[in-house]
């Protein structure tokens, strides 16, 4: 499931192709680099996102992460888990851009 990106990253992608090709790359190895399973590494970076509070990472992980199997309960139990690290306004902001995501699939 490949969605849109974002104008500034298509803009990235097409000025410094090199670059973008690298930056791929770099995120396959990463994510193949270690013992964890496919939902395992997804769920990591809904969480990741959400503690970078990344609007747009959270909407992302949150797609991908749908895209590999993961329940829209584990999405949000992923996040909850933030909350002690970094805040109740900052995991609910976080919950709500991941909601973004969650309601367009139930639709």
């Amino acid at each position: 499931m490949k969605s849109k990106l974002p104008s500034s990253i298509q803009n990235l992608r097409r000025s410094y192709p090199a670059v973008w090709k690298h930056f791929e790359q770099l995120g396959e190895a990463c994510h193949e680099a270690g013992p964890l399973n496919e939902s395992t590494r997804r769920i990591a970076k809904v969480a990741i996102a959400a503690a970078a509070q990344t609007e747009g990472g959270v909407h992302s992980a949150v797609r991908t992460a749908q895209a590999a199997g993961v329940s829209a309960n584990e999405i949000r139990h992923a996040i909850l888990l933030t909350l002690t690290t970094i805040g109740f306004p900052r995991a609910m902001a976080a919950l709500s851009w991941a909601e973004d995501v969650l309601r367009r699939r139930a639709r």
